[in-house]
């Protein structure tokens, strides 16, 4: 197996103040891969981001990028690597044209007007290449963001909240901006707060809480494995309870007795859907009307922030997808 393109064995950071935002994070990011890290505000997302890409120094540990420690290294380290932060932060005064260029000789690369042409088209910027900073739109000042990270050729991006604050439009013309640089062979490390971010583009996702990473797997995997799946059944006939005989079923009775909702685990061989509609049957009772729904990924976040991974997620009804009968 291919040797990863960052490596992290051991990662702490303590602030001055005491506060600890690492715990012995260890993580492998593989080369070519779309890798989301998900957490909540305070996590450790920027600080562990801004340790890899030599912002932050870490209070122990270390970081191998493409080969190159962050810290001993930093100047060939840094080169394999593109950021684009948070916040805004350019030269308000400056053209998008001068801005990447600029960009790209600070990482001592050769002129490349060909290159940064190429970027700015992707990015829908090439028509304002010479117009200020202050002159673009709120999404036009975050495209600028990429093509500044983009400007020196890195084999390694990180998007920082890239899509925070941005219209639908935008945000769905990144995603694919996204995908062709995977297919370029750029590996891209995403922080999101839009979960569905995540789920659209993910290989893998990575969840960090209270500076301890919580877990790491494959996006497929990980909702196949921690999510649930409901069946949920609309009666011809109100029921006032469930037989007795089903009673042993994870079966749930809406308030108003008009649905019956079945949990069922998506790992399992058996579902346990056919003997259920043979047994409803036997009992008489008729449905109208079932679709199925499972454990989005949002949901998955979400208990694994507050429970932990034993803890698990709870299947609650989201993402329905109909299967009519």
């Amino acid at each position: 197996m291919a040797s990863p393109i960052i490596a992290v064995n051991g990662l702490t950071k303590t602030y001055g103040s005491g506060f600890q935002a690492l715990k012995g994070v260890d993580l492998e990011i593989r080369k070519g891969e779309i890798f989301a890290l998900l957490g909540p505000n305070g996590a450790g997302k920027t600080t562990l981001i801004s340790i890899i890409c030599g912002i932050v120094n870490p209070s122990s540990g270390t970081v191998l990028a493409d080969g190159h420690d962050v810290v001993r290294d930093y100047r060939a380290a840094r080169a394999k690597i593109g950021l684009v932060p948070q916040e805004l932060s350019t030269d308000a005064f400056e053209t998008v044209w001068a801005t990447v260029r600029f960009s790209r000789g600070l990482f001592g690369k050769a002129p490349d007007p060909a290159h940064l042409e190429k970027v700015l088209r992707a990015l829908s910027l090439w028509e304002k290449k010479d117009s200020k900073i202050m002159a673009l739109s709120g999404g036009m000042k975050r495209r600028v963001l990429i093509a500044k990270a983009l400007a020196h050729e890195p084999e390694i991006l990180f998007l920082d909240e890239p899509t925070a604050g941005v219209d639908v439009e935008l945000r769905h013309d990144m995603w694919q901006l996204v995908r062709r640089l995977r297919e370029d062979g750029v590996t891209i490390i995403l922080t999101t707060h839009y979960i569905e971010e995540a789920e659209e583009m993910a290989d893998r996702i990575g969840v960090i809480n209270k500076g301890e990473l919580v877990l790491v797997e494959d996006k497929a995997t990980l909702m196949r494995k921690l999510g649930k799946k409901q069946l949920t059944l609309s009666l011809q006939e109100p029921l006032a309870t469930i037989p007795a005989e089903l009673a042993s079923l994870p079966l749930e009775l809406s308030a108003d007795g008009t649905s019956l909702v079945y949990t069922f685990d998506v790992q399992s061989e058996e579902t346990g859907i056919a003997a259920l509609l043979r047994q409803l049957n036997a009992h008489g009772i008729d449905f109208r009307d079932l679709h199925s729904s499972e454990s989005s990924l949002e949901e998955i976040f979400v208990n694994l922030v507050r429970n932990g991974v034993a803890g698990g997620p709870q299947a609650t009804a989201a993402t329905a997808r109909e299967a009519r009968a």
